[in-house]
Order: C-alpha cells, then structure tokens, then sequence
C-alpha cells in the first residue's frame, strides 16, 4: 500500500481539480520526502534535467509552427479547399469541418489549437445555416482528434523521446490512421446529417478549374507535411531540426507568398507559442520526477508482471491496454498521459512481440480519443466553451462520433498493417 501513495495522491488531487502539472509533481515530492536515504535535490534534478533533451525542442518549435500557420492566411485557403471538395455533399460544412482538420494535421500537430481555430471560424457559420450548435461542438472536437495523427503530431514526438522509437516512422505510420478516422467520420456526419436535414453549403459540385484553382493556392500549405517527412526520410534534417524548418517555412510563406503575416503579430504568435510549451513542458519535468519514483519503486515491472498473467497474447495484450488507456483518457489529459505512461507500456509491448511504432499510433490514438470523453477532455471544454454550449447536449451529440473513433481505434489495434505499411515501404 506503500508504493501506491505517491499515485493516490496524484488522483486526489486531479479529482480536486488541481492542475495536472502540480498534481503529478506534489505526489513526485512526496515521495522524495518519505524515503529514506533518497536527497531531495535529486527532485530537482530530474525536473531540470529533462530539460535538456536534443530532441524535447522539437516540441516548441513545431507550437510555434502551427500557431504562424494561422496568422499567414493559411487556414482560409485550405477552408476553401475543403469547401471546393466536399461542399456539395450532405451536411456540407460538416464534411468541411472533417476535412479542413485533415489539411490542419500537417500544420498545427495539436487537437485543442485545431478545435479552437475551427470553433471560431466554421461553427458561427454552421449556426447560421441551421446546424445544432451542439452538433457543430461535436462534430468540431470529434474531428480535432485528427490532427496530432496527421504529421507532424506533437504526441508522435513525446512518444518517440520517451519509448526511443523512430520519429520519422512514427510520422508515416499517423498517416494512415489519420484517414480512416476522416472517412469513419464523415461517413457518420453525413448519416447524421441526412436524418436531420441539414443541407450542403454549396448548392452545385465546384467546377474543376474551381476545384483547381483552390489546390493551387493551398499548394504551399499541403507541402509542408510532406516536406517534414520526406526530409526525415531522406536525412536531411532530423525530427527536431524539422520543427526549425517548419518554422523557417511558415514565416517564408506568411512574409512573401502570402504577405499576410506582419510584424505586429509576433508579440501574439510568441504569447500563444509560449503559453502552450509551458503546459507541456511542466507536465513532462513533473512526470519526469514521479517516473523516477515509478522506476524505483519497480512500478512498471510489477505492472508487467500482472498484465502477462493475464495473457501473453499480443493481440489480447493490446485489448486490454486499449481498456486501461480508454478508462485513464477519462481522468487524465492526454499529454500527461502520454508522458506518464509510455515508459510503463511501451517495455511491456515490445516484451511480447507488439512492435513498438504500431504500439506508438495505438497509444496517440486512444489517449487523443480522451480528449473527447468526459469528465475531463480538453476539447469538451475547449468546444463548449467558445461554442457557449451545454456539455450535456455536447455528450449527447459526441456520443456516435466518439463511436467512430473507436471503431478505428479498434481496426488499428487488431491490423497492424494499416499502420505499419508506410514505415516498412518507406524507411
């Protein structure tokens, strides 16, 4: 009973609604406190020296990416895109809302900065052509999900430093994945919208030269993604100087191709860059320290040792993660998550066969999916919030969004190839 303070303590204090970062890094000190023989600088220690972490400045840098993506025009031009695509069909700006988070993956790497641009950019419009504003709520967050699966994910980045995975094949193994949850989602949105009315936001399929001239002017935002990896791939630059060069890029293409970004924006973009590193980079100096009460205390063998007397099926393996991990995205936002667990899971799946990259998606995946379950997702109350609704209605309309989630979360888990395929052709 011992072992477990410090973890019961950090619950405690979550459900008091205490900030994840501070909760995690009490309980870490409490344990430095109580054991003997162990100084209490070492705390200190091990908050700092994750710091640094090669690799960690990757993290910041691909923040300060993302956020100059929307402040140089991009976001507008791929809307248009989305719009020229899939405006025609049933629950028009619905399939808009799916798509657009698509185009976003490969800017942004972030579900809540996604959900925020699109709460405030599409929902006042889908309001405005009679979409339920808790469908929109939903329908916004649900396709939030997509965006750290699509290159370049900041969750692929944290996982990769944290399991010593390849962050190059953890990019192209997101891709995949990605898509699916794009299709099962759209397929449910139109399903939904065709019960419901709701019309398309355009009333003619876009022309091709539409069509067209729509790519052409997004040409320089879908490059990037595709820029990361191939420069990964090639060995042109390494994950962390990847988030230098989407900087580079994003501030090239907002100064002289687009001309949208000016000198007056920077005090905002660094503001919003710097806020949002600070969150992630507390949570991973206090999860740095209370892993190392983890370690001491043998916390992850022993947690092995129960989960292979359960089975040593890789597939049932698998499941029964997917059910803890599903059951912590409800208490637990998804970073810290992500940063607590994957040096308690990932040894375990490599120990019975599951490779680690497709462990790596399975586990981005079904802790991103938390995000959007209560009582604790991020994007509920993001969407909501800017949204102005209820989170009850919001649950009641997230309810077969969600479901599509899992089932893809389900078919990922059982058929490693989908996301294994691009890593092994590729790399």
């Amino acid at each position: 009973m011992t072992v477990a303070i410090p973890a019961l303590i950090m619950l405690v204090l979550m459900a008091a609604n205490m900030r994840v970062a501070f909760a995690i890094g009490i309980a870490a000190l409490f344990f430095f406190i109580t054991t003997n023989g162990l100084p209490h600088l070492i705390f200190v220690q091990r908050m700092v020296s994750v710091t640094h972490s090669f690799p960690l400045l990757a993290v910041p840098l691909f923040i300060l990416a993302g956020v100059l993506m929307n402040y140089t025009g991009i976001t507008r031009r791929l809307m248009d895109l989305a719009d020229s695509l899939v405006g025609h069909s049933v629950g028009g700006l619905a399939q808009v809302n799916v798509l657009l988070s698509v185009f976003m993956g490969g800017m942004s790497g972030s579900a809540n900065a996604d959900a925020a641009m699109q709460s405030k950019i599409l929902v006042p419009e889908m309001t405005k052509r009679g979409y339920d504003p808790a469908f929109s709520a939903a329908v916004t967050a649900t396709s939030s999900v997509i965006a750290p699966i699509i290159p370049p994910g900041i969750g692929m980045v944290l996982y990769g430093f944290l399991a010593d995975v390849s962050i190059g094949r953890l990019f192209l193994a997101g891709i995949i994945p990605g898509l699916l949850m794009a299709v099962f989602l759209m397929v449910t949105v139109s399903f939904i919208s065709r019960r419901r009315g709701y019309k398309p936001s355009r009333s003619t399929r876009a022309s091709w030269p539409e069509r067209r001239r729509a790519t052409v002017a997004s040409l320089w935002a879908l490059f990037l993604p595709f820029g990361i990896v191939g420069g990964i791939r090639f060995g042109l630059f390494t994950p962390t100087e990847a988030g230098a060069m989407a900087v580079f890029y994003a501030i090239f293409v907002g100064v002289f191709v687009y001309r949208e970004l000016k000198l007056s924006m920077i005090p905002a973009v660094l503001s919003e860059t710097v806020l949002a590193t600070a969150v992630i980079m507390l949570i991973i100096c206090a999860a740095q320290a209370f892993g190392f009460y983890m370690s001491w205390e043998r916390v992850p063998q022993m947690a092995g040792e129960i989960l292979r007397n359960v089975t040593d099926n890789p597939i049932l393996m698998l499941l029964v993660i997917n059910l803890f991990l599903l059951a912590i995205g409800m208490l637990l936002e998804g970073v810290a998550a992500l940063i607590l667990l994957t040096p308690l899971f990932a040894p375990l799946a490599a120990s019975v066969g599951i490779d680690p990259v497709h462990f790596g998606i399975v586990m981005v995946v079904n802790l991103t999916i938390g995000a959007v379950t209560p009582p604790v997702g991020t994007l509920i109350f993001t969407t909501s919030a800017i949204v102005d609704v209820d989170i009850g209605s919001f649950i009641r309309e997230s309810i077969p969004l969600v479901a599509a989630l899992i089932a893809v979360l389900l078919l990922v888990s059982l058929v490693p190839s989908i996301s294994l395929f691009l890593p092994n052709l590729l790399m």
